[in-house]
């Protein structure tokens, strides 16, 4: 059984920065790709960014592009969203989430295994 935990959410004002942590256990990950999706209240689960399993190869939301930055460790077994520039509009619960596949994906569906959530609030 994969346990995925997030760690790194917090508050912080418009323009700060933060990064997003995900631990994997339970098996190794470093054939699966990895993604994050984020959730506001009343909104829909949204796709944020994805690597693929060797870390060669990302794919990030239109609406992060440029500001956000996936990255994994897969010595340690964990994968990074560094939040660059933040806006109001980006506070949700951000989620991480495995995928049994190794190519990035941007749909819930690709994904097997997701963590609890962290919430992530940026203040104006």
């Amino acid at each position: 059984q994969v346990h995925l935990v997030e760690t790194g959410g917090g508050l912080v004002q418009a323009g700060d920065s933060l990064r997003l942590s995900c631990a994997a256990s339970g098996r190794t990950m470093s054939d699966s790709a990895m993604g994050w999706f984020r959730q506001a209240p009343g909104k829909e689960r949204e796709f944020v960014a994805s690597i693929n399993s060797s870390g060669g190869s990302t794919y990030d939301a239109d609406s992060v592009k440029g500001r956000f930055t996936i990255s994994r460790d897969n010595a340690k077994n964990t994968v990074y969203l560094t939040m660059n520039s933040l806006k109001p509009e980006d506070t949700a619960v951000y989620y991480c989430a495995a995928s049994v596949n190794a190519g990035w994906g941007w749909t819930p569906s690709w994904y097997r295994y997701w963590g609890q959530g962290t919430q992530v609030t940026v203040s104006s």
